[in-house]
């Protein structure tokens, strides 16, 4: 199995944190998304992904493009307990609804820091406004998942649906956009990040836990 990959990409890092929290192995394939586009190239669009994105998941010679279709992928197929993509009808229209959500996320916070990191022309002062409308949602919706006892988006485990929506969270700030204002995230930040088998990336650290 092939992984499509970019360092930096928050989406590209959803795919990796549910391959490590499952322990599953997959190679790497580098993709110079910036400054080389590679992600544009011809080569890329004729073989890899005619959208030229990433990330992509080669699987025995299957090509799987979009980090949420990725997630749902690699849980079904490898997931034996089904705990990050629970076989239960309502739990999953409900990890669907917020697989829906991350791309809103990435819509709008996502853009907002490839505006303030590589120059990308987006109306940046929308891209904020919006992010901080979904940040306004998750937050009360966490809130209420908080007061009942439940820190994670749906269930009473982490799901794909969590694994979608942190990374552009997390990386708020590099697009200008501060979480002070949204204490229940912040909390839902610091226990995703506490989990056993996480990886952090460039702008996201694991948390040390005491032995």
């Amino acid at each position: 199995m092939k992984l499509y990959d970019y360092e930096l990409s928050g989406n590209c890092y959803k795919a990796r944190l549910l391959l490590n929290f499952l322990n599953i192995p997959c190679e790497r394939v580098s993709v110079d998304f910036y400054p080389g586009k590679e992600h544009k190239s011809t080569r890329f669009l004729e073989e890899v992904n005619p959208l030229g994105q990433i990330p992509v998941l080669e699987d025995n010679g299957f090509l799987l493009r979009d980090a949420q279709a990725i997630l749902t992928y690699i849980a079904s197929r490898f997931d034996i307990e089904q705990k990050w993509y629970p076989d239960d009808a309502r739990l999953r229209g409900e990890v669907q609804i917020w697989l829906g959500v991350a791309g809103d996320i990435t819509r709008t916070a996502s853009a907002a820091r490839l505006h303030d990191a590589l120059g990308y022309p987006f109306d940046v002062d929308v891209c904020r406004a919006e992010a901080r409308g979904v940040f306004r949602m998750l937050d009360d919706h966490l809130a209420s998942r908080q007061m009942l006892g439940s820190q994670w988006l749906v269930g009473s485990h982490a799901t794909i649906a969590d694994i979608a929506c942190f990374p552009y969270v997390a990386l708020s700030t590099e697009g200008g956009i501060p979480l002070d204002e949204f204490p229940a995230i912040r909390q839902w930040l610091w226990a995703f990040r506490s989990q056993k088998g996480f990886i952090g990336m460039a702008g996201i650290m694991p948390i040390e836990i005491p032995c």
